[in-house]
């Protein structure tokens, strides 16, 4: 059992613990409810927000205000550059999940971490989206390079995380596998 006083790598691995094992007693506490909301500004530009979710069927308002995010495109797109725009997003979704994933697991595994980051890229075609043939819509393909550095753990233990990193990260899982998505429309 931890130390719940640990923290390493900035987790504290008894609450991680605790977190575990309150789900194991109640799988209800592991179900959650992550909402996004976006408003146009115009041409491309979009106002995100992100707020409140529901944990294991309740609402949580731990976040005293929320998360505001721009979203565009970029010129060639016909976009202002006054954000990222959506799978670049997707792309950053995917490198925080494995940052996340790692660094958690890493904490219970009792590896210290001193540096850790991720490069996501994917290639996309943009003429499916502009209504002309191509190959799909979505990206057709995404390369991760992460990059760990570890004083008291090998090549070995460290590449085994990463796979484990891989095999349960939400967001991979996400795009690796088909999500039914239902889309409703509000005329108003």
């Amino acid at each position: 059992m931890a130390d719940t006083m640990t923290i390493r790598n900035g987790i504290d691995v008894g609450a991680l613990t605790g977190t575990i094992e309150a789900i194991k007693e109640d799988p209800r506490a592991g179900a959650f409810t992550f909402r996004a909301r976006s408003r146009w500004e115009g041409g491309t530009h979009n106002i995100g927000e992100i707020s409140t979710f529901a944990h294991g069927g309740n609402e949580d308002q731990s976040r005293a205000t929320p998360f505001v995010t721009h979203g565009d495109e970029p010129p060639v797109l016909l976009g202002t550059n006054e954000g990222p725009n959506a799978v670049e997003l997707l792309l950053q979704s995917l490198a925080f999940c494995y940052a996340v994933g790692y660094v958690a697991n890493a904490s219970a595994q009792g590896i210290e971490i001193s540096r850790m980051e991720y490069e996501v890229e994917g290639d996309f075609d943009a003429r499916p989206f502009l209504g002309l043939d191509g190959v799909r819509p979505g990206f057709n393909n995404i390369r991760v390079t992460g990059r760990v550095s570890s004083p008291n753990a090998d090549h070995e233990k460290l590449e085994a995380l990463c796979q484990y990193v891989q095999d349960t990260s939400p967001v991979r899982d996400s795009l690796a596998n088909v999500v039914p998505v239902e889309t409703t429309l509000e005329v108003i």
